[in-house]
């Protein structure tokens, strides 16, 4: 008979010694599910307050932009009014309504006033009869009096000399004579107790805020408003939370408040064309608040499954000899750059396949954007592969900041290069995106003292009906080469 092997011998005279250690492990590996399924409910949990706060922002900024526009077309009507020489013999009742139109002036908002070139009040949007005021000695009548082209001018919050308006912004255009002269200003304030007011119906937490900045950094409204909040008018352009939402245009960030110390995740986004800033500033305890909750329910569940599992096996253990089967390892598929954080080689061409396939179905457009970091190799020597690392980092960051729809995907070819997949965008929209990508990478901060910005010289290849995927992509490598070849730090897109 032939003998059994050693190991066996000991499985059979300690079965429960392997028992045991099945158990732990099959513990650990409870512990660890359980643990990395609340970590990603704990990113969708974070991911939903980002997605809700920029729903909020872009309603925010929508509001703001329907209002100026108001306003805007209000100075302008007026200013055309002004400019009318039969204004003068026109009967008071109608020269009020020319003046100003109550289609866009609204009281609950503010009011619309007329300025001499000396800052007198001739032409009040409340009353046919103009209140007495005058405002030669402020910024914005001084502004417009020395620069003709300046446009319409948002001021900073103020308290309004005239009426009950409180805290306001002025929106002001330059009235010109016949000849370009000075001669006035068509002005416009907007009560900043509408903005508190609309952010009121918003409901987003008693700890959490919505905020309208300048872009000097004064805040200019705040919703709750609490005693311990800061007040309208408060300067946080010393603040470096501020400084970094003032940098980015618009984003989520996680950072602890200047005010409170408390963690907060800040969403944020600058008003087209305009010196104004809508800022969420989500407080993380409540945002965490119910996840917490369930983190603890589940962690004392599975503490309970665990401890049952050890006691059971402690009991099973004494009567058990049957050999325990080797634990079958899952293969994880990596789909991320270790050093990039983007997107790695197998994920792109996973990615690839299926939107060209669904490009091919739509019968839509496809875009490839070929990035390649420019004369990298001597920056390695430089710097060394720490700071080449580093690089490519910061590259990588800038890339995936600029694309922001959900199918566009950011990922590492290889070495310095890196490739954008962008569905359903033509020639001319993956030409903006590129040049975005350029001028964000070029306007990245200095690696230590180098005197050389880093820079990326891009390709483009776009899909068409004559196309297949290789095609494309070939077209963007030859399109890269065209860059390099041309000088570097530019884009280039597929030959004629």
């Amino acid at each position: 008979m032939t003998p059994r092997p050693p190991r066996f011998a000991l499985y059979r005279s300690h079965p429960e010694l392997f028992l045991n250690l099945g158990s732990c492990l099959a513990v650990l590996a409870i512990v660890a599910i359980v643990s990395y399924l609340l970590a990603l409910e704990r990113d969708s949990v974070e991911l939903s307050a980002i997605r809700s706060s920029n729903n909020i922002v872009q309603l925010i900024e929508s509001d703001i932009l329907r209002n100026v526009e108001l306003y805007d077309q209000s100075l302008k009507g007026l200013i055309w009014a002004v400019g009318r020489q039969e204004l003068p013999d026109i009967p008071s009742p109608l020269r009020q309504r020319l003046l100003f139109n109550e289609a866009f002036v609204d009281r609950k908002r503010g009011d619309v006033l007329w300025l001499d070139k000396q800052g007198n009040v001739v032409g009040d949007s409340t009353s046919s009869v103009p209140r007495k005021a005058n405002f030669g000695a402020t910024g914005v009548f001084q502004a417009h009096q020395r620069d003709a082209n300046l446009g319409l001018l948002v001021g900073p919050p103020f308290k309004a000399q005239l009426g009950d308006l409180d805290w306001c912004i002025s929106f002001s255009r330059r009235i010109s004579g016949a000849d370009g002269e000075f001669a006035g200003v068509a002005a416009g304030a907007l009560r900043l107790s509408y903005f508190s007011e609309l952010f009121q119906r918003l409901d987003i937490g008693d700890d959490s805020s919505i905020n309208l900045i300048n872009t000097d950094g004064q805040l200019l409204a705040r919703q709750p408003s609490r005693a311990q909040d800061p007040l309208i008018g408060t300067n946080f352009a010393d603040r470096p939370n501020f400084k970094r939402i003032l940098n980015d245009q618009s984003g989520s960030f996680t950072a602890r408040s200047g005010s409170s110390a408390k963690l907060r995740i800040y969403t944020f986004a600058r008003v087209p064309q305009l010196p104004l800033i809508v800022l969420v500033a989500h407080s993380a305890d409540e945002v965490f608040q119910s996840w917490r909750r369930t983190a603890i329910m589940v962690s004392v569940a599975t503490g309970v499954l665990c401890v049952g599992i050890l006691w059971l096996t402690l009991l099973l253990g004494r009567e058990l000899r049957r050999r325990h089967e080797a634990e079958q390892g899952l293969e994880t598929l990596a789909s991320t750059d270790s050093l990039t954080g983007l997107a790695n080689r197998r994920r792109l061409d996973q990615v690839l396949r299926q939107e060209w396939a669904r490009a091919q179905r739509n019968r839509k457009p496809l875009a490839v954007l070929m990035v390649d970091v420019d004369h990298f190799k001597a920056f390695n020597q430089r710097h060394g592969h720490a700071g080449g690392d580093h690089a490519l980092r910061e590259v990588a960051k800038t890339i995936e900041a600029c694309i922001r729809r959900p199918a566009d995907l950011a990922a590492r070819y290889g070495g310095e290069e890196f490739q954008v997949v962008l569905p359903e965008t033509d020639l001319a929209g993956a030409h903006w995106l590129a040049e975005r990508i350029r001028a964000s990478v070029e306007a990245l901060t200095p690696f230590a003292d180098d005197t050389h910005s880093v820079t990326v010289s891009i390709g483009i290849g776009v899909s068409g009906t004559q196309h297949d995927l290789a095609r494309v992509l070939g077209a963007a490598d030859e399109a890269l080469y065209r860059a390099k070849a041309k000088g570097r730090n530019r884009v280039e897109g597929p030959a004629d």
